[in-house]
């Protein structure tokens, strides 16, 4: 068992095991379930996701609020027809995450991993990686193990609620996970997907959680794609051998003091940030009356 990034990390040192490895054999003890059940219902989560992160790529769908719908499509028919200044993988990451919370906000089937605002992060950045580096599907299953036990370590520690630690809980938790996933991906060490975790937090420190009219679409859309972009850079400064200044613990430690600072206005109360401003408050009123 552990309940801290030092504790997860000992643990792979000592078995000689990657943290997906050591998520795996945690959940057999806790559920009394075996590694293949524990597999397969990790596939149906993957299987959500692939479908949530293309459904969008390929029609426009609206969201029930009205406020966002259709950016999905239009990045990838960017990616089809443009040269990307930012390079085809971070704009397909970017499409994928898109999708996903545009799937979400019609009220269609995503994995809320960790939350429902955050839903595109992980299945976009674990399913481009795995593109990029010609993966297998039993290796995304394991990226998902490994996101898990770092999204248990911040709940049990931090928080994964907008309404308690702003956005830095969801789509920063989100971020740190897809990031350590990627580095596991990559065949980066243990030590690395913390660091990498560490970054992905330390780059959405403070960040409110300010949905117009009250709805998970936008700012929350966007910030999936932004997100899905910090996970991946996080990835690739964690694996060039870049090390975090503060430890994973610490940093995790310190989201939630930050989100405790936060005002209620900037906690999912739609009471301050973007919501409201002049145009949030319109769109509020435009769709509630």
């Amino acid at each position: 068992m552990f309940n801290t990034g030092n504790e997860l990390l000992a643990l792979t040192k000592e078995n000689d095991k990657k943290i997906s490895e050591i998520v795996i054999e945690k959940e057999i003890k806790t559920t009394g379930q075996s590694e293949k059940e524990l597999r397969e219902k990790m596939k149906k989560n993957l299987l959500v996701m692939k479908e949530s992160s293309e459904k969008g790529l390929k029609k426009e769908i609206k969201s029930i609020g009205g406020i966002i719908g259709g950016d999905a499509k239009r990045l990838n028919n960017y990616i089809k027809h443009k040269s990307p200044i930012s390079g085809s993988t971070i704009n397909k990451a970017m499409a994928r995450a898109l999708s996903c919370s545009e799937v979400n906000a019609a009220m269609g089937k995503i994995c809320a991993a960790p939350t429902a605002g955050s839903c595109g992060i992980i299945p976009a950045t674990i399913i481009t990686t795995s593109e990029v580096l010609n993966l297998e599907e039993d290796k995304m299953i394991n990226a998902l193990f490994t996101a898990s036990g770092i999204g248990e370590i911040i709940a049990k520690n931090s928080t994964l609620a907008g309404a308690e630690g702003g956005c830095q809980a969801e789509c920063g938790a989100a971020s740190a996970m897809a990031a350590a996933s990627i580095v596991e991906l990559a065949g980066g060490s243990c030590e690395m997907s913390l660091t990498a975790a560490s970054i992905a937090i330390k780059n959405i420190l403070g960040l409110i959680c300010d949905p117009i009219a009250g709805l998970v679409e936008s700012p929350c859309a966007k910030r999936n794609a932004s997100g899905t972009v910090n996970a991946i850079t996080s990835a690739d400064l964690a694996l060039a051998g870049i090390e975090s200044v503060i430890p994973f613990d610490e940093v995790v430690e310190a989201m939630y003091k930050v989100g405790k600072s936060l005002p209620k206005e900037l906690r999912e109360t739609s009471l301050g940030g973007l919501a409201a401003t002049e145009t949030g408050k319109k769109i509020k009123k435009d769709i509630f009356g």
